[in-house]
C-alpha cells in the first residue's frame, strides 16, 4: 500500500509551529537543528513538522556538505494568497459600504 502524503497547504499552515518554521526559513535557510533550538520540543517533533511542510512544497531542502538546509518556497504560498484574494475583495466592499453609511450619517447628526 502506497504511503499517503499530506499535500494540503491549508492543513500545513493551520499548525502554529509550522507557521513559525515558515517565518524563520522565509528570513534565512536553516538546518533542522537550528530550527529546533527555537522550540520547546524535541528535534524529532520539529522534523515531523518539516516533513509535512516539505510534502506540501512550502519548504525545500538543499544539502551543503553534511548539513541539510531548508528554504522557503514563496511560489507555493501563492495558492494561499489567491484563495484569500476572494475574501479581500469582500472585506474591501463591506468596508466601503460601511464608510458610505458613516459618511451619510455625519451630515444628519450635525444638522440637528
Amino acid at each position: 500500500m502506497a504511503k499517503e502524503f499530506r499535500r494540503d497547504v491549508f492543513q500545513a499552515i493551520a499548525d502554529p509551529t509550522r507557521r513559525a518554521i515558515l517565518s524563520m526559513v522565509a528570513v534565512q535557510a536553516m538546518t533542522p537543528n537550528a530550527m529546533a533550538e527555537h522550540f520547546n520540543t524535541s528535534r524529532q517533533a520539529v522534523s515531523k513538522h518539516i516533513k509535512i511542510l516539505t510534502e506540501c512544497q512550502l519548504i525545500s531542502q538543499e544539502s551543503s556538505g553534511r548539513e541539510i538546509y531548508y528554504h522557503f518556497n514563496a511560489k507555493q504560498m501563492k495558492d494561499v494568497d489567491q484563495w484569500l484574494e476572494q475574501f479581500k475583495k469582500l472585506w474591501e466592499d463591506r468596508f466601503n459600504q460601511l464608510d458610505e453609511v458613516l459618511n451619510n450619517l455625519k451630515p444628519n447628526n450635525y444638522e440637528n
